[in-house]
């Protein structure tokens, strides 16, 4: 009988491509409960489209969503004005970015509006449910294109969380030598330098050959990306690898 256990020769990956790594990533994050959106149903072009053009990466309506469905109590103007927090940009520099909007992700945003009394009382949006996981909007999609300027990227896996881009996978074939992790950490440096609105609620960075993973902040160097197993993806709603 033939022995088809692979080994580390060059035929140990025979049959591996990056559309088979990829797939199998999926089908693993969508087994940890995260609904899988088609990248073709979803495209601003498709039949059921989550974003109004390809320079958009948040799905909008998921977010508006999630915080009424997270903040019942809170009036729909309030509601509004985090989230247009949240959208708009006060700096140009996207590590600054991505500090304040992990700040207002984990802390929730501070609003002010007229309680049943006609007195003004203060409370907080949240736009994360930390008490009730399943609250909360978990998707992921594949091949997502983002278009900012005039670069035009597309990125393997993206997971979002109410809406929101958190994290980032980039795989490489195994099978191609030169589709390393380090290949992919590379990619994944261009796309943070060309699209970086896909990274202002980035959570973790994945870089992945198909066989070994690494893990990272935006901010992480390459040394600073450490070894990883799929499982963690289930706990990227902690926030632990922001910054």
């Amino acid at each position: 009988m033939t022995d088809h256990r692979y080994t580390q020769t060059d035929t140990a990956y025979a049959g591996f491509s990056e559309d088979i790594v990829e797939t199998a990533a999926i089908e693993h994050i969508r087994d940890l409960g995260w609904a899988y959106l088609d990248p073709a149903d979803i495209a601003p072009d498709g039949p059921n489209p989550e974003r109004a053009s390809y320079g958009d990466v948040v799905f909008e309506k998921r977010l508006e969503a999630a915080v009424a469905r997270i903040n019942p109590s809170i009036p729909a103007e309030e509601r509004g004005a985090a989230i247009r927090q949240l959208l708009s940009s006060e700096t140009p520099s996207l590590i600054e970015e991505n500090r304040r909007l992990h700040r207002l992700l984990t802390d929730g945003a501070d609003v002010e509006f007229q309680g049943a009394e006609g007195l003004l009382r203060g409370d907080k949006v949240w736009l994360v449910d930390y008490d009730d996981a399943e609250n909360n909007d978990w998707a992921v999609t594949q091949q997502f294109t983002v278009i900012e300027g005039r670069r035009n990227r597309r990125a393997d896996i993206v997971l979002f969380l109410n809406g929101l881009p958190v994290a980032v996978i980039e795989v490489k074939n195994a099978a191609n030598e030169n589709a390393t992790t380090d290949a992919a950490m590379a990619q994944l440096e261009t796309y943070r330098r060309e699209i970086p609105s896909l990274f202002r609620t980035n959570v973790v960075l994945v870089a992945s050959d198909g066989m070994l993973a690494r893990i990272g902040s935006l901010t992480a160097d390459r040394e600073r990306f450490m070894p990883w197993r799929m499982s963690g993806v289930s706990n990227l709603g902690t926030f632990d690898g922001m910054n």
